[in-house]
């Protein structure tokens, strides 16, 4: 008989709250500052190559501080980096609203970049220490918001900005992050008292993710608090540069993000330019294609965890993003919109690789170093291609063989894809190789 899972809320509702409100400033860091660089560019002048570094600033950081953030969490804890990734997102994002040039603005985006990086890879071995009995609900929740606070925040900026200020509507956001740091230090005091008791009621659980439901319910038996969590040791961390499955996972990634970041770095510029609609209608557009997200973000973590559907996924994802390239590539003037939308489903990959983070390790200690390892090479990677596409377009003179190129991305990271979607963990990797773990 299959045990359920014990509410969400039962003796882990500020755990709950905490990781919603992060997920919501993680992306809402990301994509409430370039809807209002026009305001901005009102008070001071903001250069193309500064717009370019803030553009790349993501990327780039996520990559430094997915290496750092494993090392860190080892000597501090989860709960205690994760207060420091929201302090240090908080601070920037106030800052932000306080920049006086574009120099302060560069520098405070790369504090809130800083930040972002750290929380993105401490999210999903948050969620697997505290919700192991529902993974595939956190994972849609977490997913869920993230998706939410893409679209929403350039919605919501020039509103803000055009009847208050540019530094109100920047500020906004250090709000939310400010809030997202109350539970988590509510949780880091009344660790204290409970960090022994928690460790021996967890002491026995061992996890098998990659059976589905089962998996589930062996996590069930920990009944009260998280599952005990063992830093991440570099001795884990290494082991992952030896094996295919952590690379694989980096380039579905990597792959993931590179169509993000492509997308929100130029297609706007892009629709303008072959489809012959107006900046307004492309900013729209940009807007569809983020709001594709919010159903994936919905569903993909369900349909893995519970049917292990990565690999139909995986392939109808890139599939949809081939056709909707293809469409801006062959017709672009044809069901613009329609196109944005196909492209945008290739946000399907990003649940799904989060969802790998947790179910490819068998101990949060391990899903540290591998979130670390997948995040730090597959932003490294979303790094190269806004700037190259840019690059491209700007030798070329067309969009042609930049939209080849981001197709050219797509079909190159199906057997990454393949390999990720085998029901094996990195521990199972390692041992079928070396031996023991």
């Amino acid at each position: 008989m299959i045990a359920e899972g014990r509410p969400l809320w039962q003796g882990r509702a500020l755990a709950l709250i905490g990781i919603v409100l992060v997920a919501f400033s993680l992306r809402s860091a990301v994509a409430s500052l370039s809807p209002v660089i026009d305001h901005i560019s009102r008070d001071f002048p903001v250069s193309p190559v500064i717009v370019g570094l803030i553009g790349a600033a993501p990327p780039v950081c996520f990559a430094v501080f997915g290496l750092i953030t494993p090392l860190v969490e080892r000597r501090f804890g989860l709960e205690r980096v994760a207060v420091g990734a929201l302090a240090l997102m908080s601070l920037g994002l106030l800052l932000r609203g306080f920049a006086g040039d574009s120099t302060s603005l560069l520098a405070a985006t790369v504090v809130v970049f800083a930040g972002v990086g750290a929380g993105n890879v401490l999210l999903p071995p948050l969620v697997k220490k505290y919700f192991p009995d529902r993974l595939g609900v956190m994972m849609t929740l977490y997913s869920t918001m993230m998706a939410v606070s893409t679209f929403v925040p350039p919605l919501v900026a020039v509103p803000v900005a055009d009847s208050l200020g540019w530094r109100v509507s920047l500020g906004l956001w250090g709000g939310f992050a400010v809030l997202a740091l109350l539970p988590w230090i509510a949780l880091l005091i009344g660790e204290r008292g409970r960090a022994s008791t928690a460790s021996a009621r967890a002491a026995d659980v061992v996890l098998d993710p990659t059976d589905g439901v089962d998996d589930l319910t062996d996590a069930a038996a920990v009944a009260t608090g998280p599952i005990a969590t063992v830093p991440a040791s570099p001795r884990v961390f290494g082991r992952l540069w030896r094996m295919p499955l952590p690379w694989a996972l980096a380039l579905v990634f990597g792959t993931s993000s590179t169509m993000a970041y492509v997308a929100f770095a130029w297609l706007p510029t892009m629709l303008v330019d072959i489809a012959g609609v107006t900046p307004a209608t492309a900013g729209f557009l940009l807007s569809l294609f983020a709001l594709a997200g919010l159903p994936c973000g919905l569903l993909v973590p369900i349909l893995i965890v519970r049917f292990q559907a990565t690999r139909p996924l995986f392939l109808f994802a890139v599939a949809c993003g081939v056709v909707g390239l293809g469409g801006l590539l062959l017709v672009p003037t044809v069901a613009p919109a329609l196109w944005a939308i196909i492209y945008g489903l290739t946000a399907i990959l990003f649940p799904l690789s989060l969802v790998l983070l947790s179910i490819r390790a068998r101990t949060p200690e391990s899903a540290v170093a591998l979130s670390g390892f997948v995040q730090s090479i597959g932003y490294g990677i979303a790094a190269v291609f806004p700037l190259l596409i840019g690059l491209l377009h700007e030798t070329t003179g067309s969009w042609q063989v930049p939209l080849m190129v981001v197709i050219g991305v797509l079909v190159v990271s199906i057997p990454a894809g393949l390999v990720a979607g085998r029901r094996r963990t990195i521990e199972d990797e390692w041992e079928a190789r070396h031996g023991r773990w």
